[in-house]
């Protein structure tokens, strides 16, 4: 059996997730106002929206189970679920927060 996570590991796994819910909120955020012509964004941002959540969520899926079935700490079996998710998120709020407001015309 796993020793149980120190205090430090379940504060990191709680930023991890936190952090991951902050950048989906601002890439929701910069899309909607994309939608609405005040945020610069590419043609293919909706496809890319879309098309991104499989991968993310197949791989988020296949590391949580690979955790488990390998006998992980439960922080250890959410880190690895969030991991792939925070990729995405964080490669999003990047690459949407420096395209930046844009005018409406």
């Amino acid at each position: 059996m796993a020793p149980n996570a120190t205090p430090l590991e379940l504060f990191k796994s709680n930023m991890e997730l936190g952090l991951m819910l902050a950048e989906a909120q601002s890439v929701i955020f910069m899309r909607m106002m994309g939608w609405g012509g005040l945020w610069s964004v590419t043609g293919t941002e909706n496809d890319r929206m879309v098309s991104e959540k499989t991968e993310a969520m197949t791989k988020s899926m296949q590391g949580a189970t690979l955790a488990a079935m390998t006998g992980k700490r439960p922080d250890e079996i959410v880190n690895a679920a969030v991991k792939p998710l925070r990729q995405k998120t964080r490669a999003n709020a990047r690459r949407l927060g420096k395209r930046g407001p844009t005018l409406m015309k």
